[in-house]
């Protein structure tokens, strides 16, 4: 055989065996196989051939043609084709996809993408995921497609169940969800698999653009990934490095992140290829992939008491970097592959800090220890479902941590890790409120602190309490409080304190770039925070009301926008922000006005605003209303 038939070949059983959940090679192997291809036969039909052509069940056509994505690892490649126009990303989830059909409201059928013309029957297994709706609130007829796959936490509590039944414990997350979907027996245990939509398909549902799309699939009770917009390469670089983040602590994995165009005029008149839309596009991290044996396992305590394992390995170049540690994630996993001493694992660098664990390739005659008690306070452990913690308060290294973070995030300068450590040990430090009541005399009676320092890192620390609202809250270790989701939460109408303690969830899923999920998180993590917020406010944080703009002439107004308009979608959410309003998702009780220049529609946010009697106005009686007309 010539090495193009070696090649199609090759592609064509790595393509069988990731769909059964049994790859052999990387994904950045495989793509060197494609890209060699592509090079040496740009018209082989191996390169347009989508999906699997492995079935064991039922096949079923899909209506419209599951394709795949075209890829880049390069910025510059990003934003070339992105090339200024809005658009949007999601994380892209590394599970198993699929399409569900419904009619009049009900689901109908559900199979899995296949070889992107026919897929597989999997109603049965769908039924028993409780985030796939059965019935949904429209009676309309559509068909939604999305990504099945597995949390962190569910992985680890299918194991235990699938070992008690006497089956072979699962591998990986990823692996498992193509095993369970190609089962025919303990279709149960598809309970433990979750469910995310990305795409709405349907002649009865009008939508104009991405984010309207997704603001459907939530009206109807499908959980979405979280959205950001970008338009600029700050916006792109900040999405990367959320990503980049999420794959190191995400509760589920993800292979990149999907990029697409938010005007929908732009998919139409840009069309498909055989094998991808040019409306979209995935970007993924370069992957390194290594062997090599772990010399001793290490615990470090977070700011929240979480243990975290950390292998310490033989060293291996990877990506261009010499690594001796790599992540092992959680005590869960650690107990899953019972990870020790002389293992041979197999590590991958695929963007994060640190590298991370893959898979056991050989298991040694080591004892597999776990430690009972915290490696800081040496007080006792706790294991709560995947993860180890530790309870003490005062438990040194997790105040340290929860401290580091703060100073940061809120920008003071001079105090390292190792300073700080001295500090708490010297008691002039025990928490993050006590930063505020340091003195200078304290900190000259400490080695190596003279006045010119101790005076500076005072300085610092009392200039830190003028910070705005944003920088504060990114700095309280929120869950998903990252900067640009504390800049979505302020400047999407909660800009004051008050306002963010009385926030609820479903106020937040309001704002574009949170879920149901991640909006319950932030929400209850803030809640979490109320003490520390208070106290640290009392310490003379004060934050006055936050004005995006000097109108507020919308003030404690919520504006939903729908059907036909002349301005850009986003440019009326700016001004609705700037003045004071909160532009939101769906038209509920708590609507003050639906804005759109149709007098008549069949918009379900239409019908619903004359229900509820909410005013409907046109773009110029808003513009009335900021003052610009």
């Amino acid at each position: 055989m010539n090495r193009i038939e070696v090649l199609e070949q090759e592609i064509i059983k790595h393509k069988n065996l990731y769909y059964q959940g049994k790859p052999e090679i990387s994904d950045i192997e495989y793509d060197k196989l494609e890209d060699e291809l592509r090079e040496l036969a740009p018209k082989s039909e191996i390169l347009n051939f989508v999906g699997s052509e492995y079935f064991k069940g039922e096949k079923v056509e899909h209506d419209r043609k599951m394709l795949s994505l075209n890829k880049t690892y390069k910025l510059e490649e990003l934003i070339r084709w992105a090339d200024g126009k809005k658009v949007i990303s999601t994380l892209k989830i590394d599970g198993s996809s699929c399409s569900i059909v419904y009619a009049a409201g009900k689901m109908q059928i559900a199979k899995t993408r296949g070889d992107g013309k026919f897929g597989e029957k999997i109603s049965n297994k769908a039924l028993n995921i409780s985030e796939i709706p059965k019935v949904v609130k429209e009676n309309r007829s559509f068909e939604v497609r999305g990504e099945i796959f597995c949390t962190e936490d569910n992985f680890f509590k299918l194991s235990d169940e699938m070992q008690s039944r006497g089956l072979d414990k699962p591998t990986s997350q990823r692996n498992i969800v193509a095993g369970l979907l190609g089962r025919k027996e303990n279709i149960d245990l598809c309970r433990f698999l979750s469910f995310q939509a990305f795409e709405m398909l349907s002649d009865e549902i009008e939508l104009s653009d991405e984010m309207q799309k997704f603001e459907t699939l939530k009206q109807l009770g499908f959980e979405t990934p979280s959205i950001n917009i970008n338009t600029n390469e700050k916006e792109f670089k900040e999405t990367l490095a959320e990503a980049q983040d999420f794959m190191s602590n995400g509760e589920y994995l993800i292979d990149g992140i999907v990029f697409s165009f938010n005007d929908l005029d732009l998919h139409r008149t840009m069309g498909e290829t055989a094998h991808h839309p040019r409306y979209k596009m995935a970007f993924k991290f370069q992957g390194d992939v290594k062997t090599t044996k772990i010399k001793s396992i290490s615990w470090q305590v977070s700011r929240n008491g979480i243990l975290t394992p950390v292998g310490n390995v033989e060293p291996v170049e990877l990506s261009g970097a010499k690594v001796s540690r790599v992540t092992l994630h959680n005590y869960g996993l650690v107990k899953q592959f019972e990870l020790k001493k002389g293992d041979e694992i197999k590590i991958v660098r695929s963007g994060e800090v640190i590298p991370k664990f893959l898979e056991v390739l050989q298991s040694s005659d080591n004892k597999f220890e776990i430690p009972k008690e915290c490696p800081s306070c040496e007080e006792k452990v706790y294991i709560e479902d995947i993860r180890l913690i530790c309870k003490n308060d005062t438990c040194p290294d997790k105040i340290k941590d929860e401290m580091l973070n703060f100073v940061k995030k809120i920008g003071i300068d001079d105090l390292s890790s190792k300073r700080i450590e001295e500090f708490i040990k010297a008691g002039v430090l025990s928490d993050i409120p006590s930063l505020y009541d340091i003195k200078v005399e304290e900190l000259l009676k400490l080695d190596k602190v003279k006045d010119k320092l101790a005076n500076k890192i005072v300085d610092n620390i009392q200039s830190s309490l003028n910070v705005d609202l944003i920088t504060f809250l990114s700095a309280l270790g929120i869950s998903g409080g990252a900067y640009n989701k504390c800049e979505k939460v302020v400047l999407g109408g909660f800009n004051s304190i008050d306002k963010i303690l009385n926030m609820k969830t479903e106020d937040l899923m309001q704002l574009e770039g949170f879920a149901h999920k991640s909006s319950e998180e932030f929400v209850k993590s803030i809640q979490e925070k109320k003490s520390l917020i208070n106290t640290l406010l009392k310490k003379g944080f004060d934050f006055k009301k936050v004005k995006t703009n000097s109108s507020e002439a919308l003030e404690g107004k919520k504006f939903c926008i729908t059907g036909t308009l002349s301005m850009k979608r986003s440019d009326l959410q700016k001004m609705i922000k700037q003045n004071g309003g909160q532009a939101v998702s769906s038209v509920s009780t708590n609507t003050d006005y639906l804005i759109t220049n149709d007098t008549e529609s069949s918009s379900s946010k239409f019908k619903k605003a004359k229900e509820l009697s909410i005013p409907i106005i046109n773009e110029d009686k808003f513009l009335e209303m900021i003052g610009e007309k």
